[in-house]
């Protein structure tokens, strides 16, 4: 079975679309969309291995993929490769912004060390990529840009390092949407509440009781596939929001309201009315909700 994408056949035919940490979670998703869309897919990431199965998987499912493995932290390495694509590929349509990481720990514990490097990889990595270029193409072509955030409206209590990189990214979207759109440059930024993706199964065990009561303190009772988040990204970098800029869209299950689960513990047992739609065919459940 492919790709079942909510937007029309082809929309991205004949598009070339970067993809950061294409190599896992909702960046390989959503570079798998892209390409049953018809695009060809730049895959960018660190492990050279996972960008690998990820090309291959699109190659095998007839949809087109090439990578290149660097740190996006490196803004040498950055320079770099967007020259050398952009030798490659005389015309580049969109950047997904999806690389990130993060661990779990108390603002007390977090080191200038760490705090730095979350930091750098969330909001930087991000940040370079999308300037490199902006200067080196779309400033003479116009282009689409997604960066990809979290559900950070009330904090990240456990994870302050990244959510406050996460609130830049979300000020840089507007800045750069201000400042790049007389060039036809688009940016945008989408804000994923929990998602049944592989980065649930690297926390560690004493989360998994809290990953597993993660519906009860979202309003839709669930949380979200991969393909939920796929779906509103390559919407944002389709024609159809051809008129869209500068904004955040969160898609968390309306989880962003409030501080629900301090103020208003839901109760219900799932919502009979709420259903997942997941229309990745290669989705692999994480272990942590299995």
């Amino acid at each position: 079975m492919p790709y079942q994408s909510t937007l029309a056949a082809y929309s991205f035919k004949n598009q070339t679309i970067v993809v950061t940490g294409g190599g896992s979670g909702i960046g390989r998703c959503t570079a798998h969309e892209i390409a049953a869309l018809g695009g060809h897919v730049i895959l960018i990431g660190r492990r050279e291995s996972k960008l690998i199965n990820t090309a291959n998987e699109i190659k095998q499912d007839g949809g087109k993929a090439s990578f290149y493995s660097l740190d996006i932290r490196d803004e040498a390495a950055v320079t770099a490769t967007i020259e050398t694509l952009l030798k490659q590929h005389s015309r580049v349509h969109g950047l997904v912004n999806a690389a990130g990481g993060q661990y779990r720990a108390s603002l007390a514990d977090i080191s200038k060390s760490g705090f730095e490097k979350v930091v750098q990889t969330n909001l930087i990595g991000g940040f370079l990529m999308s300037k490199t270029l902006f200067n080196a193409h779309f400033s003479h072509h116009g282009g689409a840009i997604v960066n990809i955030t979290a559900d950070n409206k009330n904090g990240m209590p456990g994870m302050g390092h990244s959510g406050a990189a996460r609130a830049g990214v979300e000020n840089l979207t507007q800045t750069a949407a201000w400042e790049w759109g007389p060039f036809g440059v688009r940016i945008n930024a989408v804000a994923p509440g929990w998602v049944a993706s592989s980065g649930l199964d690297t926390y560690p065990k004493a989360m998994q009781q809290a990953i597993r009561s993660l519906p009860h303190a979202v309003p839709l009772g669930r949380i979200a596939s991969e393909a939920e988040i796929s779906s509103v990204i390559c919407f944002l970098l389709s024609k159809g929001a051809n008129f869209i800029t500068g904004q955040t869209l969160f898609v968390d299950g309306g989880a962003s309201m409030g501080s629900a689960p301090a103020l208003y513990p839901l109760s219900h047992k799932g919502n009979p009315n709420s259903e997942t739609y997941n229309g990745f065919h290669r989705s692999i459940t994480p272990d942590v909700l299995r």
